[in-house]
């Protein structure tokens, strides 16, 4: 049993590394396919809220890539170049050794442009956030939370 685990970890420290690899100026995929493996139905749940795909088109993106985060890449790039995620998909594969920045590039998303620089800063899933955007919620809860004081200090006066 402890044989079967070991292989399964190996196999998929393998499968992050390669993508990780390939993934070149996209590092932050790495730490997608991390919180995706440690909660893999929180990361579908949360592709499907943000790409609006159903949920049996997710499971054969997934099936079919290397890890986690290349499903959103292929649904992210999809949405991007306005073309269906089949096609991307399609593209993937036979040119995925080339990276995600050519793949971008060969489906329109220019290089430099404001679409390009946000896919190489990193995902946009709510529920998959990095630190960084976990500030930017805090900042509005603080908001939230000063308004609420001052509406209830206006009913005691």
């Amino acid at each position: 049993m402890k044989c079967i685990k070991i292989v399964f970890t190996a196999f998929g420290i393998m499968m992050l590394t390669v993508s990780a690899l390939s993934a070149a100026d996209f590092d932050w995929m790495v730490n997608l396919n991390l919180r995706s493996n440690a909660d893999p139905y929180a990361y579908k749940s949360g592709l499907v809220s943000r790409f609006g795909v159903p949920e049996s088109q997710l499971s054969v993106i997934l099936k079919s890539v290397g890890a986690p985060a290349d499903a959103y890449m292929i649904l992210r790039l999809s949405e991007l170049s306005g073309r269906p995620p089949e096609y991307v998909l399609k593209h993937y594969h036979a040119k995925k050794d080339r990276g995600w920045g050519v793949l971008a590039q060969d489906l329109g998303v220019k290089p430099g442009s404001n679409e390009f620089k946000t896919l190489k800063g990193g995902h946009d899933m709510r529920d998959m956030n990095d630190d960084r955007h976990d500030d930017k919620r805090d900042d509005k809860r603080d908001e939230r939370d000063q308004v609420r004081e001052k509406e209830h200090g206006k009913g005691k006066h």
